[in-house]
């Protein structure tokens, strides 16, 4: 059964049909918001039935959108957060990919500031790891992102999307070695993304996005993971009542290969490790259970089926 993320849009009258209905075909509803009278659902369900859903939603006015970035973290890097590198295109950029579905981390770098002094520690490096894709947000010279993003890309194992001002093919001839994507012409300036030429740009860059995860996607599929993250999602919802208490948004964070839980690690990694998920076979075995270096999180990996020759 192959999962699709997608969204629902709807009134909030009767939209617990839809919730019912999303489980009761073997789907998982990783976020849910209302606003006034409107509902929206980020959820994955089987491929198969989409039009089942879409059949349900019509008569309620409501409606069923693919989401590609639904059960994403993307990290949007910056130079520095002073005023001079925490321009608005990336506070934009990570507001447009969180309408989306997205759930981003804006990651200020501490020594980004300058050509001389430009590198990331450990931290840095490890916290934007964490991440499915990570999103490079530069200024507007080409000398200073030619210098500086061999440096700042050193041991970042996620696809990079590079952001800058020169043109795409600017970007692409001073990178070496390439990135997964560019998105040319987002320089520095200090005001809202609110123009139709600076919306459609943002629209550029969640395309680009886009492509990239679908192809970690694609790599993803050739290796299957043991287990849906959205499925843990709803055993530790089930099983670790303490994460209903937990105040930071999106307590539990699904991503395309594994899941952050906002919870200490010290106190809940061995109960989540021996949650069971069927016939004795628990989340230890298919998943690493790992401390995050963001906060005291708990961090889980899904083991591919080549290494756990499970799949539940």
């Amino acid at each position: 059964m192959i999962l699709v993320p997608v969204t629902y849009r709807g009134g909030i009258y009767r939209h617990s049909e839809i919730m019912d209905l999303i489980e009761d075909i073997g789907g998982y509803i990783v976020q849910k918001h209302v606003i006034a009278q409107e509902v929206v659902l980020l959820c994955f369900v089987p491929q198969d039935d989409i039009e089942i859903l879409r059949r349900m939603a019509k008569p309620l006015g409501g409606e069923v959108t693919d989401s590609p970035l639904v059960g994403t973290e993307i990290a949007i890097v910056i130079p520095s957060l002073e005023i001079h590198h925490l321009p608005h295109p990336a506070c934009d950029i990570a507001e447009y990919v969180r309408r989306l579905g997205a759930k981003s981390n804006m990651v200020g770098l501490a020594r980004g500031v300058g050509k001389r002094i430009a590198a990331l520690n450990d931290e840095e490096r490890d916290v934007i790891n964490e991440h499915d894709i990570a999103v490079y947000v530069l200024g507007n010279f080409e000398k200073c992102i030619e210098h500086k993003m061999p440096i700042l890309r050193r041991g970042i194992d996620v696809p990079i999307v590079l952001c800058g001002a020169p043109t795409k093919e600017a970007l692409q001839r001073i990178v070496d070695p390439p990135v997964d994507g560019y998105v040319g012409n987002v320089g520095r300036f200090m005001h809202r993304t609110k123009e139709s030429d600076e919306l459609t740009k943002l629209d550029e860059i969640i395309s680009e996005i886009t492509r990239v995860l679908e192809k970690k996607r694609v790599e993803i599929a050739k290796d299957p993971l043991s287990v849906a993250p959205a499925r843990l999602m709803d055993l530790i919802n089930e099983n670790v009542p303490k994460i209903h208490e937990v105040t930071s948004p999106t307590p539990l964070t699904v991503q395309m290969s594994g899941l952050r839980v906002k919870l200490p690690y010290d106190t809940f990694a061995g109960d989540i490790r021996k949650i069971e998920i069927e016939d004795n076979i628990t989340i230890g075995n298919v998943a690493q259970v790992t401390p995050s270096r963001m906060r005291d999180y708990i961090l889980l990996k899904i083991l591919p089926f080549s290494e756990t020759n499970v799949v539940v």
